[in-house]
């Protein structure tokens, strides 16, 4: 390992100039004659600097807390760059803390999302696979616009209140169940594949702004940016945002979410750290509380509170301006497998532990409690005018509740297998006054997907094309479609209004996550195929070099000599800090 001052200049100036100091990068350039250094044109990642003290923050933390059997114990008190540290140590090892001892009747201690779909993955592989085969994810996107109207069920229109789907006449379920002869297959000229990420790829999302923007998660320690050209099939590198290094052997980022205006991304992972990032891939705060996995994320609809829940039984929220967290909420006893916003304030959690709560900043008591559940509640979602929460459960019952009652105003039984997620259809209405249905989508391990009635618990459309457990829906904002995505590899988009399968598409791995844009025209959906899709139809972006592995830093094999020099970086980086600091004042 090679350290000279001038890297350290040059990581400095970069960031003065990242964060808007003007004048003091043009003095400290002038100072440290940058312009004549070797490294003056080098490449320099985004967020370099704050990535490195990140780095050594850790191993600061790590040194501080690893016992004479080289175990992590944990520390209730946050590790802090400035501030003395002073440890208050629960007498637990950090192994200890994440992988509790399951109790006698639970099916599951902590719910981890990916496991569902890693076992299904397990039973999918077959003896003729290549063995070298690595692991690696795909982004699919579709391009909606022109072929939706291709359909063989012809034309739809939006839901609404002089637009009222009626519920299938008939006592036979299978009156229900929807027509899947009126398909086409999506061209593959309206499909890009975006490849890059290294493992599994576990959630997507459009910005809520810019409709071209996609972001996704990844079990490779990564989120990326991508951004899809309008009519070309070349799209840009991706801007690779690193969540390592890392606390846990599980490098998942488990769940990501835009803030309202688009202009920032939060992240969560496995390691239970919430990250906040710019749109140019710039790390602005990481966020440290939890203990456990965290597995629900979401911004409220102001933008200045972010909501995490995690597997260590609390829910936390945060300040988006300093990173702070500003409450932690411990009423669950398992892990807390969803969160969702009821307003700018309240929100809604769900648990193992079969219970939901709703709780309002700034309150230590919790607003309400829900029980009803026979078994772990795997999703929370309020309806679009926030009166309604409807949750699912692996009791295959989903439950429609209401402030005005203790108890659930609506049980919807029908599924005949546990529920994974749920979506209220976007809520249109041309006045006030006029009434339309609450619809609701709810997905299962049954294979298939049901629309619901919500309020009056009437069954609207079984969709059935898939032969898999299905793990992700989502509506179109215009409420005419629904997408759906399985790990039989297959991606369908329904008609609302007929419950028609209009379109299909083969993807070439299991699918974790669709989402259309906030347009309708795009359509994404993230896959764990283990090959790189090549063909003229594919887009190749990035290698399989974007990754900075960084194993040897958190399982004991990082020497002492390693160690120093790490110290030394960080002790140079405050150095340069005040140095700057009074050349700029002083």
């Amino acid at each position: 390992m090679t350290l000279t001052s001038e890297q350290v200049n040059i990581i400095v100036y970069r960031y003065l100039q990242e964060s808007g100091f003007r004048h003091t990068s043009f003095a400290f350039q002038h100072e440290s004659q940058i312009q004549n250094s070797a490294y003056r044109d080098t490449e320099i990642q985004a967020g370099a600097l704050i990535n490195i003290i990140h780095k050594g923050l850790q191993f600061m933390d790590i040194e501080a807390h690893m016992n004479e059997d080289g175990e992590l114990m944990e520390c209730n008190i946050p590790f802090s760059l400035l501030e003395p540290h002073h440890c208050d140590l629960t007498g637990k090892t950090f192994s200890d803390s994440h992988t509790p001892s399951p109790t006698p009747g639970a099916k599951r201690q902590r719910k981890d999302k990916a496991q569902k779909e890693r076992e299904k993955r397990v039973r999918r592989d077959t003896i003729s696979e290549d063995a070298d085969a690595q692991s690696t994810g795909t982004l699919v996107t579709a391009d909606m616009q022109d072929s939706t109207s291709v359909a063989a069920s012809g034309p739809s229109t939006a839901i609404g209140p002089a637009d009222t789907i009626e519920p299938a006449t008939g006592s036979v379920e299978s009156a229900l169940e929807s027509p899947i002869k009126a398909q086409t297959v999506v061209n593959p000229d309206d499909v890009l594949v975006l490849t890059g990420h290294q493992s599994e790829v576990f959630s997507c999302s459009w910005n809520p702004v810019e409709a071209h923007l996609l972001a996704s998660g990844s079990g490779d320690a990564t989120a990326r940016l991508w951004r899809i050209p309008e009519h070309s099939k070349c799209a840009e590198p991706p801007i690779v945002l690193s969540h390592l290094p890392n606390l846990n052997e599980n490098k998942d980022v488990t769940t990501l979410d835009w803030n309202p205006s688009g202009t920032l991304l939060a992240t969560g992972s496995y390691d239970g750290q919430a990250r906040i990032w710019t749109l140019k891939g710039e790390l602005r705060f990481l966020m440290a509380q939890h203990r456990g996995p965290i597995f629900s994320l979401k911004w409220n609809r102001k933008g200045d509170l972010i909501l995490s829940g995690s597997a260590d039984t609390t829910t936390a929220v945060w300040d988006p301006e300093t990173g702070e967290m500003k409450q932690q909420f411990q009423n669950h006893f398992l892990a807390i497998l969803d969160v969702d916003w009821m307003d700018n304030t309240t929100f809604a959690s769900c648990s193992s532990d079969k219970t939901i709560y709703v709780c309002r900043v700034g309150e230590a008591e919790p607003l309400k409690k829900w029980t009803g559940h026979g078994d772990e509640v795997n999703a929370v979602r309020w309806d679009p005018s926030g009166q309604y929460l409807a949750s699912c459960s692996d009791d295959m019952t989903t439950k429609i509740w209401s402030f005005k009652s203790d108890q659930p105003i609506q049980e919807i039984r029908g599924h005949s297998s546990q529920i994974y997620t749920l979506q209220w259809a976007p809520y249109l209405r041309s006045s006030p006054n006029e009434v339309a249905p609450r619809i609701l989508a709810t997905a299962s391990f049954d294979a298939t997907v049901r629309l619901w009635d919500a309020i009056n618990g009437t069954c609207l459309h079984v969709l059935r094309n898939h032969n898999e457990a299905v793990y992700s829906i989502s509506f179109s904002p215009d409420a005419r479609l629904l997408a759906t995505g399985s790990f039989d590899e297959q991606l369908n988009v329904w008609n609302v209004k007929t419950g028609s399968l209009q379109e299909t598409f083969k993807a070439n791995g299991g699918i974790f996550e669709v989402h259309f844009n906030k347009n309708g025209d795009k359509l994404a959906a993230c896959t764990s195929n283990r090959q790189v899709k090549k063909g003229h139809n594919a887009a190749v972006l990035g290698n399989r070099g974007d990754d900075v592995r960084l194993t040897g830093l958190f399982s004991g094999r990082y020497s002492g000599h390693e160690a120093i020099k790490v110290s030394i970086v960080l002790r140079l980086i405050c150095i340069l800090y005040i140095y700057i600091y009074i050349l700029y004042y002083y």
